[in-house]
């Protein structure tokens, strides 16, 4: 893949997606001069309410994407079920960054899965599964429990189940609705971690400081930085995986490598995402230059920027079912609070288990920062 090419201010930069990451690199770009056209998402998406311009169409309408093609210098993308076919479309008219290859195996877990263990990096145990009779069998292997996963369109804990070998595993294979899943030994881990990183024209990565995560129902609640359960030595595993990964697939650009530490103090690697991550967030206002600076800088093929934390920090979702008591004099204490920010991504209707907006929280230590912004949510629940 060529390298990217030096774009300055005033260039026009393409995004495949209007949520909300596509918005905070938009904002990231702006601020800094450059134009921001978006696709595949309405005028009132996220991203769109601050593009200077948008293509509403679908991700096959190619006389769109021709027009979007002449529109920018280059293109990114913000959530990883862009279809390959789109992008390579778009390759043969526009530079497309991080990297095709690494976009098609994030969208599909066993090719991802197969791909880290090619490169010598741990992950849990893994099956194919095309029947029934397979996901007994690996049930079986596993120790009579595992977990059962689609092989593309899931996240947040949709398109999964954990399994033990006397479920209704033929109801439950009939549910799915596939032709071919996998199926992952459960870890035993002790916590969650990720780690966003970059990497541009000229070679060279730079790696945020390690996030230690908490989920709830699925879907990332809270993430402080920097993990301080994690050793100095951890944290170098962590990079030189991270580095592995965006070397084999040539990025330019970011992307978030998700990992388990188990209770022997391993890491595994359990996902990969091609693109900014929900628990990089806190980089907006902890690091010199955010998750979403590196990534403009890297696409526009600019220099990175300082990724070193200047304070710790803590980042806390707002889902939609968090907002509900969110009276004004409930957000007015809220936004009272020092070393709190507050990020709301413009979407209209909130629902249950929806990314409605965050808290970055800056504190003298990761933990303290995690505290003051569950309380800061509690009181927007009515609570506190």
């Amino acid at each position: 893949m060529d390298k990217p090419r030096a774009l300055g201010p005033g260039t026009t930069l393409g995004m495949l997606g209007g949520g909300q990451l596509g918005r905070m690199f938009g904002l990231a770009a702006r601020r800094c001069g450059y134009r921001l056209v978006t696709y595949g998402d309405p005028a009132d998406s996220p991203c769109g309410q601050i593009s200077d311009a948008g293509f509403p169409q679908s991700f096959t309408d190619w006389d769109a994407l021709r027009e979007f093609a002449t529109a920018v210098s280059v293109v990114t993308w913000e959530q990883e079920n862009i279809p390959v076919e789109t992008v390579e479309f778009l390759r043969e008219r526009v530079p497309v960054y991080p990297s095709v290859q690494l976009l098609r195996a994030s969208q599909h877990r066993l090719l991802e899965k197969t791909a880290m263990r090619t490169l010598g990096i741990p992950t849990a145990d893994f099956l194919r599964i095309t029947s029934v009779a397979e996901l007994q069998s690996g049930l079986v292997a596993f120790g009579g429990a595992g977990i059962l996963k689609t092989v593309t369109l899931g996240y947040d804990g949709k398109g999964q189940a954990k399994l033990s070998a006397h479920d209704d595993l033929a109801g439950v294979w009939q549910r799915f609705r596939v032709s071919e899943a996998i199926l992952e030994r459960i870890v035993d881990f002790d916590f969650e971690l990720s780690i966003v990183c970059s990497r541009f024209a000229d070679g060279s990565c730079h790696f945020f400081e390690p996030s230690l995560n908490e989920h709830v129902n699925h879907i990332l609640d809270v993430s402080l930085a920097p993990a301080l359960r994690i050793s100095a030595q951890q944290a170098a595993e962590a990079r030189e995986m991270a580095r592995t990964i965006l070397e084999h697939f040539d990025v330019y650009g970011v992307l978030c490598v998700e990992l388990f530490v188990d209770r022997a103090g391993r890491l595994l690697v359990n996902e990969i995402a091609p693109r900014p991550h929900n628990s990089g967030h806190l980089t907006i206002e902890a690091c010199g230059s955010s998750q979403f600076e590196q990534q403009f800088r890297a696409v526009a093929g600019l220099s990175s920027g300082d990724v070193s934390m200047r304070s710790p920090a803590a980042m806390i979702n707002l889902l939609g079912d968090h907002l509900g008591g969110g009276t004004a004099e409930r957000w007015s204490e809220v936004f009272a609070i020092p070393g709190l920010f507050v990020h709301m991504y413009g979407k209209r209707e909130a629902r249950v288990g929806r990314k409605m907006g965050h808290l970055t929280v800056l504190a003298d230590s990761s933990e303290e920062a995690a505290r003051i912004g569950l309380a800061a949510r509690a009181r927007l629940f009515g609570a506190g």
